[in-house]
């Protein structure tokens, strides 16, 4: 029904050359968005990076956009370039003011640049939680009310930072602006020296699929849920597996 694209990923980059997608692959895309729903996830926008964003990242959007009809684009709620340089992970900003007004400024421009919707998604924190002027769900809605971007809910996100960080998922639902929510997400991950790890290689777990079905039912804007899988983790379990997953998932989504 609905297929995610990641720029990011679909981009090759000649030797001296800025990256770019494949006119073949575009192709492609123009193709499948004959027969399906188109959305855009960045992986590598780098939000929250001081003292600028990856500017690279716009090229490709600009292609994919040119190329395809999409509904709406979104990014991770964070960073992964240190003074320009890959830090080979998603990192979680400070939810300072400062960080929340650098935020709000640079959606208000991509929302200016692009007129569809974007939306923010909820990242794991796998280091311990420093001092912060708000919550995570009270940093989210500040940015839904000053931004005017909307949410990308990842349910597998936030079991890991509940278990990680040792906070109750209700009362991040509790205190989280639902109505922002137009997207979820939900994968599956493994546990690793006491943490949980969203490394998308496994079927989802018995916990979050109870917890779908929940937040289905409070978030009315909800449009769209993506399963997210590793292309390395498809032979773990085969194609048939795979489609067994989706075909429940299915069944959580569309349950009355």
């Amino acid at each position: 029904d609905v297929v995610e694209l990641i720029p990011d990923t679909l981009a090759v980059k000649a030797a001296g050359e800025k990256p770019v997608i494949p006119p073949a692959t575009l192709e492609l895309l123009a193709d499948m968005a004959r027969r399906a729903r188109i959305v855009v996830h960045g992986v590598g926008l780098s939000i929250g990076s001081l003292p600028r964003w990856n500017d690279d990242y716009f090229r490709l959007l600009d292609q994919v956009l040119d190329a395809v009809p999409v509904a709406w684009h979104s990014e991770h709620l964070g960073f992964v370039n240190v003074d320009g340089r890959f830090v080979g992970t998603m990192l979680s900003l400070p939810r300072t003011e400062e960080a929340l007004d650098l935020v709000t400024a640079r959606v208000q421009r991509l929302r200016k640049r692009y007129p569809i919707d974007f939306l923010l998604e909820n990242i794991v924190n796998l280091l311990p939680d420093p001092p912060a002027e708000m919550s995570e769900a009270a940093f989210l809605n500040a940015l839904v009310q000053r931004s005017g971007c909307g949410v990308l809910l990842d349910v597998y996100n936030l079991e890991c930072n509940a278990h990680n960080q040792c906070y109750r998922i209700s009362d991040f639902l509790d205190e989280l602006e639902l109505a922002a929510v137009r997207e979820i997400h939900v994968a599956g991950g493994i546990r690793h020296a006491g943490l949980m790890l969203d490394v998308h290689s496994r079927a989802t777990h018995a916990s979050t699929r109870t917890l779908l079905p929940e937040v289905l039912r409070r978030t009315p804007r909800v449009e769209t849920v993506v399963y997210e899988l590793m292309p390395e983790a498809i032979p773990v379990l085969g194609y048939p597996a795979w489609a067994d997953e989706l075909r429940f998932l299915k069944t959580l989504v569309t349950r009355d």
